[in-house]
């Protein structure tokens, strides 16, 4: 955000209206009930002419007769209806302008949330979730109130105005030009103070993004700082952020509250003008006394939707800022994926040829269409290669320099070597999270940059070793690997991954409910449901990333061999500092420096007396 204004207000308006329209016989029945809330008010108001000069003046010193008192009577009774449709008008609006705005927003949210299911992992790695979320809160936030309140008091502002306008040219047209000398001040007003609210206001939203990543940070991390000591240090930081807020904030409102007593005294000086030029006229009899009381009525009438406008202007502009740095997000690119190459469910015929079925068989196939029109059909085993791949997430620094691997299907390759090695970088490509700088990855023997990544991905399954447990029963998240997965497949997964005997003994098993995180459970218990997952995907590829770090070394022997069972026919990537979980892998891998130094299984490399051989004997470390 340049932080003056929104970058293109006309466009902003044009997609706000976009969202607006899909609810266009609310926004007539609006137009209608607001433009009787107006009209209410300005015939009303033209009623004291009439009200003072035929049914009050006349009776003046007399006592009246009920014949006399009639026309009052009736003149009475009819601003009462007037001013209760008037009401009644204004309670409609509001309420069709409340359902017309909740539905504009769950049309936003809807569309900035399944935008960011489509955008890449790389997006992620370069926005804060605190800048993120204040996108769902104080920018929606901002942007609720203006279409609430905002629309509806502008259009019926501009209908009481020129109502107005035209029913003051009818009773004075002399006074009425007094009237718009003045409202020429009081729109150089608007517009000098406006211009430095919409700077202040663009400000304020950057800084309340900032201070909610900053406090969501801290949030997350609060054992982190409790352990080192920083309390002092995070309040320090958090102040210097809190006094930005609170500057632009202040300037923003200073403005926009500011705005408010100026128009009115403004307003009071107009009043007291007018009341005097008509009381000069009507002494010279160019004006009776309901002309000068109804014009008098009008002109605080004229004040008040001006100083409306000036109001809500401030809030549109803050709500355009949001609204804006919503649509960024919207119009962000998606994930690029141009893979045709799709997954399906097979079956072999007699002569042990594939083909595609719609029933799930448990054989599954890469269906690849070709140039001639031609298909055919490769069996899912998760054979992996790398072919000279190259790749650094900033192209100035190289992460993997050159990389050439293999590893075939039910195989186990695990890979080893220092923190910002490239481990995680190689199991970040197989899942085609980024694109490669050169070379390319095999799957099966076809380039990944030809599948689908969505069916890709669905081959794959990973345990991080930063578990993320969704609110919900455990049930839930272990069917998260497979969402079609019946309770018996779930808990024979859970039983796997030794995560079963656990679950039995909470509350309430299977159906105990999960909140912030799976904070209920041990960080041993939250990698086992992470396990389980995997399982009950039941991929060709696993991909485990330090998924046993937060497992004790008793743990890790119980779940040992249900593992073993879970990687048996699977092509397996581990990736590990504890050496020990690594042994019986069929190839090892040492990366150092994004390049492959060393290559083989436990013994050999043992034997090399290399960089394993130091690592595995204590006297190299990993960091």
């Amino acid at each position: 955000m340049s932080g003056a204004k929104p970058k293109s207000t006309r466009r902003t308006l044009l997609r706000l209206a976009k969202y607006i329209a899909g609810n266009k016989a609310r926004l007539v029945s609006v137009l209608i009930f607001v433009l009787i809330s107006a009209g209410a008010g300005v015939a009303g108001t033209y009623l004291i002419k009439p009200l003072l000069n035929d049914c009050i003046i006349p009776l003046i010193g007399k006592v009246p007769t009920a014949a006399e008192l009639m026309p009052f009577v009736k003149t009475m009774l009819l601003l009462i209806v007037i001013y209760a449709v008037g009401v009644l008008s204004s309670f409609l609006y509001s309420r069709l302008m409340v359902k017309v705005s909740n539905g504009v927003l769950n049309a936003v949210r809807r569309d900035l949330f399944n935008k960011m299911q489509d955008l890449p992992i790389r997006y992620f790695d370069t926005h804060s979730h605190g800048e993120l979320m204040s996108r769902y809160t104080s920018d929606v936030d901002t942007l609720r109130e203006a279409i609430t309140q905002g629309v509806t008091a502008l259009v019926s502002s501009a209908l009481t105005v020129t109502g107005t306008f035209v029913m003051m040219l009818v009773l004075s047209p002399l006074l009425t030009v007094l009237i718009l000398v003045m409202l020429l001040l009081m729109m150089l007003v608007i517009k000098k103070i406006g211009g430095s609210s919409a700077k202040y206001f663009t400000r304020q939203q950057q800084n309340i993004g900032k201070v909610n990543g900053y406090i969501e940070e801290m949030i997350e991390g609060q054992k982190v700082v409790k352990v080192f000591h920083h309390e002092n240090e995070v309040r320090d930081e958090f102040a210097a952020l809190n006094e930005n807020l609170r500057k632009s904030a202040t300037q923003a409102n200073f403005y926009a509250n500011v705005i408010m007593p100026i128009m009115g005294n403004l307003g009071y000086i107009n009043y007291a003008m007018t009341a005097a030029a008509g009381a000069f006229l009507v002494i010279n009899g160019q004006m009776n006394i309901g002309a000068i009381a109804s014009f008098l009525q009008y002109t605080r009438t004229f004040a008040q939707p001006v100083t409306q406008i000036s109001q809500q202007f401030n809030a549109i502009l803050a709500a355009l800022a949001g609204a804006e740095r919503i649509f960024e997000i919207i119009d962000e690119e998606p994930e690029s994926d141009d893979g045709y190459v799709t997954l399906v469910n097979a079956k072999r015929d007699a002569d042990g040829n594939l083909s595609e079925t719609p029933e799930r068989t448990g054989l599954w196939a890469w269906k690849h269409p070709h140039g001639d029109g031609t298909l055919t059909y490769t069996e899912l085993k998760g054979d992996i290669q790398f072919e000279n791949v190259t790749f650094g997430y900033d192209p100035k620094k190289i992460v993997l320099n050159d990389i050439s691997l293999y590893a075939k299907p039910g195989q186990k390759i695990a890979l080893v070597g220092s923190t910002g090695a490239g481990k995680t970088t190689i199991t970040n490509l197989i899942n085609h999270f980024y694109e490669l700088t050169d070379g390319k990855i095999r799957y099966d023997g076809i380039n990944i940059e030809k599948i689908r990544k969505d069916d890709l991905r669905r081959s794959l399954a990973m345990v991080l070793q930063d578990t993320h447990l969704f609110t919900g029963t455990v049930m839930e998240n272990i069917r998260y690997g497979k969402l079609d997965a019946t309770d018996d497949e779930v808990k024979a997964a859970a039983h796997l991954a030794n995560a079963d005997f656990f679950i039995r003994h909470l509350p309430d098993g299977y159906d105990t409910m999960l909140n912030s995180d799976g904070a209920n459970l041990s960080q041993g218990q939250r990698q086992l449901l992470a396990i389980a997952r995997a399982a009950v995907a039941n991929p060709p590829v696993l991909i485990l990333d330090e998924a046993t770090s937060s497992i004790d070394t008793r743990t890790e022997a119980l779940i040992e061999k249900g593992m073993d069972k879970l990687m048996e026919g699977r092509t397996v990537f581990v990736i590990a500092h504890r050496l020990s979980t690594v042994r019986n892998s069929q190839a090892i891998l040492v990366l150092e420096n994004g390049e492959i130094i060393e290559r083989g299984n436990h013994e050999e490399l043992i034997g090399q007396k290399g960089k394993y051989y130091q690592l595995y004997t204590g006297q190299f470390e990993l960091s």
